[in-house]
Parts: structure tokens; sequence; C-alpha cells
């Protein structure tokens, strides 16, 4: 389970959840063994600071997803500033055997970008005369190596040789026509989890110092951290009259 500690309220869930970006919402999907869930979620909530936590029930597996703002705390020496920077974390929990788990974020149809991995992220990068958006997550070794954190099931480690010899075909990153990505999973067995980062970073289309790049690459202990400490931070206090 996401984040059981931190304070939430329930919400009426009737939007798909999404991150806004300059080139219309990325939304989010899940597929289990061919079956999409509904775009709405089971259960909805609110968390301090702009964030929601969307969570989907079925008799095989419990889906939850969490959106955040997030600082990639990027050194001003070396980047430009962002504009924004939105989160995602997807937390699949399998109740039961699970031959195929599909994770998609998608941009609207007709914008285009273009392949933008590389150092073990999976990423498309769209661009107009104005801003650069840079979408990001785990490529097929970042997820392999996951194995080694809890974030993912060990014997996914050993995966890593499907990576490099370039033999797999059921699980991968699937970049379609560069206007989102899809992550489709290894099997996972009763009790397994599996948690997934995804990052929107935009910026002004005129800075060249990579910032959108280098702002997608956190994995999903980075942002649930920073969400947790800043839960624990006290309310402001009013200003005495």
């Amino acid at each position: 389970m996401l984040l059981p500690t931190v304070p939430r309220t329930r919400l009426r869930s009737s939007d798909q959840p999404a991150i806004d970006t300059p080139f219309g919402p990325l939304a989010f999907t899940t597929t289990i063994e061919n079956t999409s869930l509904p775009p709405q979620p089971d259960e909805l909530f609110q968390l301090a600071g702009d964030r929601t936590f969307a969570r989907w029930v079925t008799p095989r597996a419990r889906v939850e997803l969490l959106l955040t703002p997030y600082d990639p705390e990027l050194d001003p020496e070396n980047w430009g500033p962002l504009i924004d920077c939105r989160a995602a974390v997807w937390r699949i929990d399998a109740l039961a055997p699970l031959g195929s788990v599909q994770l998609s974020a998608g941009l609207p149809e007709g914008v285009a970008g273009g392949y933008d991995g590389g150092q073990a992220l999976a990423a498309i990068t769209v661009e107009d005369e104005a801003t650069r958006l840079t979408v990001g997550g785990r490529d097929e070794e970042a997820m392999c190596r996951a194995a080694d954190t809890g974030e993912v099931p060990r014997r996914w480690a050993a995966l890593i040789d499907e990576v490099h010899d370039h033999s797999f075909s059921t699980w991968g990153v699937d970049y379609g026509h560069y206007r989102g990505m899809s992550w489709t999973l290894p099997p996972l067995e009763a009790g397994d989890h599996c948690e997934l980062p995804v990052v929107a970073a935009w910026s002004s289309a005129n800075d060249e110092s990579a910032n959108t790049w280098y702002a997608v690459m956190p994995s999903p202990t980075v942002l649930l951290r920073q969400v947790t400490a800043e839960a624990a931070k006290p309310a402001d206090t009013p200003a005495a009259d």
C-alpha cells in the first residue's frame, strides 16, 4: 500500500486521473489480463499539497496511483528553471497470479514527440516553439535493477539477461507513436507488488540545459519520501492580529 500513514480526505471519484501538461492531459490507464480498468477509480482521495491518490480493487489485484508535484532539486548552476514538474507512482499488489499487466501514460491524440531515453531511462520529449515537455520512467534494465530495492519482485533481477540479448517479447516498454509510453510487466505471483514511477517536467523551449531530461529520473522511493516529508511538516500558523 502506498503512503499508509499520510492523511487523506475522500473525494467523489469522477475524472480519470491525469497530469495536466501544456500539451494536454497525461492520462493513466491500467490493463490486467487484457481487461482495462475503468478510467474512474473505485476510491479517490485528496492529500495535502495538491496531491491525489486513486485506488482500483479487483478480485485479482489492487492498483494504486499517486499524483503529486515533484521537486527534482536541480542545481541552478547547471540547469535552467523548470516551469513545473509532476509525478505519478503506480503500485500494483497481486492478489492472484497475473500473467499480463500493462500500465500506460498517454498524451492526447495529435500530440507527437520523439524518443529521448538512455541511461536506464525510458522517455519521450514533446516540443513546440514555446515549451519542452519530457515524460520519463524506467526502462527494462531499470525495472530489473529495482529488484534490489524491494520496489519490484526480487526474481525480476534475473531478467536482466533478457534485456541485454533483446530476446524478450512478453514484457517491456512500448513507445507507441511517441505520445506516451506503456509498461508491460513481467508476470506477478500472488503476494507480489510492483512500484513504477512516471514523471513529467516542462520548461521553456529556449533552455538548452536538458533540465527536463534530468528531472524525470527519480525512483518511486524518492518520490514517496518527498511526499511523506511534506506531509510531516506542521501546518502554517496563522499570524497574530
